[in-house]
């Protein structure tokens, strides 16, 4: 499940595969942006913000992109063709050397550099930024006390980079209900601290550990283990829809025991 790690190793694959090249392919699969053409033009860096990409080129336009859930940017060698469906490919840039192919991603817009706050101005501080504002992460968290603190991680506005798996994971490994208000929080600090810890302890590849453990069933401490005993103290995992409405409901995964309700 793409979330902050998973965004800024793609980048870091694209910016390597594509920065400082001169494009020879650029096709954009989706009927607003069919006639688009950056052939000729040089890609200047690939930016990760939060869950969002950032392709730059050298004519001062940036081409944006969001993974969501299903979405992935896959490299490979420019003559081969690429590895999956072709009807989900959404994006193709490529140069004399590499082909970046932008499967199922979301969000694509053409836009001028100078104008990205359009696509990424409403974004809380990054989680993964070298000059990542710690305080200013805080401050609007506390602006929002009354909002369950499993609501509040996964709201970009507040910081950028954290998504369902590891909300479960942050609040399990603190102890905390995801029911718990945000001003209940003994820690809000500290909360924020193992956020930017266990992300930018995955970097070095997709297979995403906050156990420490790399062996697969192994990686996790609850998201995904609903029915299953708690590696802290064997009760019943619980999975269920948490959300002020519909549209942002999303599954959060705790232990009854560990992570007790609020009051």
């Amino acid at each position: 499940m793409p979330e902050g790690d998973t965004v800024y190793i793609t980048s870091r694959r694209l910016q390597a595969a594509l920065a400082g090249r001169t494009v020879t392919r650029f096709d954009l699969r989706v009927p607003a942006l069919a006639l688009a053409d950056l052939t000729g033009n040089t890609v200047t860096e690939v930016v990760p913000r939060g869950k969002h990409i950032l392709m730059r080129f050298s004519t001062g336009q940036t081409l944006h992109s969001h993974l969501r859930m299903d979405g992935g940017w896959r490299v490979g060698p420019a003559g081969a063709r690429p590895a999956g469906r072709d009807f989900e490919i959404r994006a193709l840039v490529g140069n004399a050397e590499w082909l970046a192919a932008g499967f199922r991603v979301h969000d694509l817009k053409l836009l001028p550099t100078e104008a990205e706050d359009e696509v990424v101005g409403h974004l809380g501080p990054d989680l993964l930024a070298a000059d990542f504002d710690r305080a200013e992460a805080l401050r609007r968290f506390a602006a929002q006390p009354s909002r369950p603190i499993g609501e509040a991680l996964l709201d970009q506005r507040l910081v950028a980079g954290i998504g369902n798996v590891y909300k479960s994971e942050l609040l399990f490994l603190n102890r905390l209900s995801p029911f718990l208000p945000v001003g209940e929080v003994p820690d809000l600090g500290a909360l924020i601290d193992d956020s930017v810890r266990l992300l930018r302890g995955n970097l070095g590849d997709h297979n995403r550990s906050t156990t420490g453990w790399r062996q697969p069933g192994q990686r996790l401490w609850i998201y995904g283990r609903a029915g299953k005993a708690c590696r802290r103290c064997g009760t019943r995992v619980v999975m269920c829809e948490q959300g002020a409405d519909p549209a942002t409901e999303r599954l959060t995964y705790y232990c009854p025991s560990c992570q007790p309700m609020p009051g």
